[in-house]
């Protein structure tokens, strides 16, 4: 994928994080593909990058309690596919008072993240298929 001017990124952090990608002459896809998953109805999610390599990337600023919940479920529901999780602040904890960063959380749920930017050896790392 080439960015152009009249691609729409949800965020300023996902727009510099894929202006990255296209900086790198890296090929992605940008929203391209819905996962369903249940709560108690099914519902929808759209990864926002997914890498050449099959690498699902979700990019974050903010880390909500929904957006937790949804990840546990999707990651669940979806054990074939190779999602991560990209923070704009890893250091971020989850409420107001906690503890618990973004990054611990993701460790405690043995998903794999990254701060800011995407790191090179998961863009490098060869696809699973």
């Amino acid at each position: 994928m080439r960015i152009t001017p009249t691609l729409r990124f949800r965020s300023n952090y996902e727009k510099v994080t894929c202006e990255r990608l296209d900086d790198l002459k890296v090929s992605f896809e940008y929203e391209t593909v819905n996962l369903h998953y249940q709560v108690s109805e099914q519902r929808k999610y759209t990864p926002d990058v997914i890498l050449p390599n099959g690498i699902i990337l979700e990019l974050k600023g903010r880390f909500t309690t929904q957006d937790r919940k949804k990840m546990l479920l999707v990651i669940a529901q979806h054990p074939d596919k190779d999602i991560r999780m990209v923070f704009q602040r890893h250091t971020n904890t989850l409420f107001k008072g906690s503890k618990t960063t973004y990054s611990e959380w993701c460790d405690k749920n043995k998903i794999k993240w990254a701060d800011k930017i995407i790191p090179i050896e998961w863009i490098a790392e060869a696809s699973k298929k």
